[in-house]
């Protein structure tokens, strides 16, 4: 039995990668992660070097966690440039490290791939290869709830909280039967809000990775490269990986464009798993008033309540979702850090953040719109 590490996930076939995965998490699928490495998003220039975990017996596959060695801590949404800063003012080296996650993508889901016997012999034999490979420590983000049960089992990782909110689909005929369920003023709002957009002659019109263009394409990406433009940032996706995801997972892409009079202005692009819709990218280039609330959220919940998906994923962040019935969950990171008083005091750090996260998970739960006699119950993120 021995842990390596793969330089680029085309090294391995797709067959015995996908064949660990324990659903269909878009996300984690073979296509997916050596699409971001083919079409340039991934790689070690731009301080993303993929160093996959593996761990075989026998030569056999039998547990992987999709891995990255970082030289900054950009394009993760989980933050610890805190803690980078704070060991460069301690002479401690926080730089290369290695990252279990998804890239750019802040998604719950399995990290810890395979048979759960052999996962957690690969977590077992992580800390000698953090030593040997001058890392200063392992972090895994956005993990579901099996993967956390492994975690907590192994000594001097840290369980650090983040919270996101979801939409929960809890048998909905339609969008209507959904907003029946909310407090009369929030439902007059949210209602208020679609017959804005409707008024201003804007339409939708949602799209396959089958049946895109590429002058679609080239739409899509424009309006995702200016959301990043207007802050003064660079992309982390490049235009090939779009095409590229297209011919290669065709029917887990969904793509919502807005247009008014034949013209397009807006667009929404999303993943959809066995059970959940993952709003990933959206992008305007003119401003409409609620634009994006519709494209974004709620051309979702019509999505999602249609084809029958449990859970809709819209991304990180944005307290402005609750009032439009997206619920609070805690989501999972994990840190393992070398350094003994790095940890110690990270430690110190991370039961206060638990301690706010809970008293903020309580008030917004207590900011939903749902009516009283409909208030759903404190949910888990999909896994």
């Amino acid at each position: 039995m021995s842990l390596s590490y793969l330089t680029a996930l085309s090294d391995i076939a797709a067959t015995d990668w996908d064949a660990l995965l324990p659903d269909d998490n878009p996300f984690l699928r073979h296509a997916f992660l050596d699409t971001l490495e083919a079409s340039g998003c991934i790689r070690a220039e731009n301080g993303w070097q993929p160093e996959h975990l593996i761990w075989r017996a026998q030569g056999r596959l039998l547990a992987a966690i999709p891995g990255y060695r970082k030289r900054h801590s950009m394009g993760e949404y989980v933050f610890d440039h805190g803690w980078a800063e704070a060991c460069y003012r301690a002479g401690i080296a926080y730089y290369p490290k290695w990252l279990g996650a998804i890239p750019f993508s802040p998604v719950t889901g399995p990290r810890l791939l395979g048979s759960r016997p052999a996962a957690s012999q690969l977590l077992a034999a992580l800390p000698d290869y953090l030593h040997h490979q001058q890392l200063s420590g392992a972090h895994i983000n956005f993990t579901a709830g099996p993967d956390n049960a492994l975690l907590a089992d192994q000594p001097n990782w840290l369980a650090r909280p983040g919270c996101q909110y979801h939409w929960h689909n809890y048998g909905y005929r339609d969008f209507s039967d959904y907003l029946d369920t909310l407090m009369s003023r929030k439902r007059k709002q949210l209602r208020k809000e679609r017959e804005q957009v409707a008024a201003s002659g804007i339409e939708f019109n949602g799209f396959t990775g089958a049946t895109m263009n590429e002058p679609l394409w080239d739409f899509v990406y424009a309006c995702y490269a200016n959301t990043y433009q207007v802050r003064g940032q660079q992309p982390y996706l490049t235009r090939d990986f779009f095409s590229l995801l297209a011919a290669r997972m065709p029917t887990a892409i969904r793509v919502v464009v807005a247009s008014k009079q034949r013209q397009n202005v807006a667009m929404a692009f999303s993943l959809v798993g066995n059970n959940t819709l993952y709003g990933r990218y959206w992008g305007c280039l003119a401003e409409f008033n609620r634009l994006h609330f519709e494209t974004c959220f709620y051309q979702g919940i019509d999505y999602a309540i249609a084809h029958g998906l449990q859970h809709f994923d819209a991304g990180a962040q944005g307290e402005h979702k609750l009032m439009r019935g997206f619920e609070p969950v805690i989501t999972h990171s994990w840190h393992y850090l070398c350094h003994p008083g790095l940890r110690a005091a990270v430690a110190d750090v991370l039961s206060q953040e638990w301690a706010d996260t809970h008293a903020w998970i309580k008030d917004a739960r207590a900011a939903l719109p749902y009516r009283k006699d409909t208030q759903p119950a404190p949910t888990k993120p999909p896994v």
